[in-house]
């Protein structure tokens, strides 16, 4: 009586649930993400090599003009302090370009310069002659003059410090 009774509930759950019946509907593969061929797969290692150049030489050039951020920060600090002590500009201008200059050039080239021949050498590594032939002139004539220069040609200076050091070439 048990099969004929097991027989009896399966017919009248096959009849009662039209879904008992069904089969589940064989799912695909999943698709994968890495490219099928070898010529994207190529591609995408150069573009990986790359980007990791990129980011090691951004790294490098960032680490390498430190010397540039410390000059430009202290330069703000000379100009900040340019109203209490307008007589000491122009001499710490001068030193923040010698050792901003002794940072980024060989000890041996910088060292020994003075007076035209560092005009010079500054003009060559800015790709101009203002220091020659303008307001740098004050980088190696103030320190010795009676009289502070006065606030327009100080400005001048400073502004002449803050292109050569962003823009100096070594």
């Amino acid at each position: 009586m048990l099969r004929g009774g097991r027989a009896l509930a399966d017919a009248q759950t096959k009849q009662g649930d039209p879904l008992a019946g069904l089969i589940d509907i064989p799912l695909p593969q999943e698709v994968s993400l890495w490219p099928q061929t070898w010529p994207l797969r190529v591609a995408i290692a150069l573009v990986a090599v790359l980007a990791l150049l990129a980011i090691w030489r951004f790294v490098h050039q960032y680490r390498a003009n430190r010397y540039r951020r410390e000059a430009l920060a202290e330069l703000d600090g000379i100009r900040r302090a340019a109203d209490a002590a307008p007589d000491q500009v122009a001499m710490r201008l001068s030193v923040l370009v010698r050792r901003t200059a002794l940072g980024a050039f060989a000890r041996e080239a910088v060292a020994p310069l003075a007076g035209p021949a560092w005009l010079a050498f500054l003009d060559r590594s800015y790709g101009g002659q203002e220091f020659s032939q303008g307001a740098g002139r004050l980088l190696i004539s103030a320190p010795y003059q009676r009289t502070p220069p006065d606030r327009d040609q100080l400005e001048a200076l400073a502004d002449l410090v803050h292109r050569w050091i962003k823009v100096h070439h070594v």
